[in-house]
């Protein structure tokens, strides 16, 4: 199984592309803190590339701001490539396959914006199918 879960901070604004197919790619990084054993150790973060594509990569461009918490589930991916002078390049990124604010509320200032530069009360609203009371629940 190939599942990667992120919570991180973007470390700068997503760049949107489009393919030569029109298809939309949008890629940027999460620094996401590693735990730590001691409590006087440094807090260190790994910063991992991640590439979303079509309606995930415009959701991520329109919505997603420098700074902000974001969590990422995905999967990981390694590939390589030849340049033109024939050196071999490596990478390995996480391909979102879902994307969510993890910004708390809290971080509003008193103007009424979020510090991090987004307002999910500017978000489109989503419709989440229900269960009626009297239905089971499924676990």
């Amino acid at each position: 199984m190939n599942k990667a879960i992120l919570l991180g901070r973007l470390t700068k604004d997503p760049e949107l592309r489009y393919t030569i197919n029109n298809v939309a790619a949008c890629s940027f990084t999460l620094a996401v803190s590693r735990k730590y054993s001691k409590q006087d150790d440094p807090v260190t973060a790994d910063f991992i590339p991640i590439i979303a594509w079509r309606q995930t990569a415009e959701f991520c461009s329109k919505y997603f701001q420098r700074g902000q918490q974001v969590a990422v589930v995905g999967r990981i991916q390694t590939r390589s490539w030849e340049d033109n002078e024939g050196k071999k390049h490596y990478v390995t990124e996480v391909i979102a396959e879902e994307t969510f604010f993890a910004d708390s509320k809290k971080d509003k200032n008193e103007t009424g914006n979020y510090e991090k530069g987004f307002n999910p009360d500017e978000m489109p609203t989503t419709q989440f199918l229900g269960l009626d009371e009297d239905d089971d629940l499924p676990f």
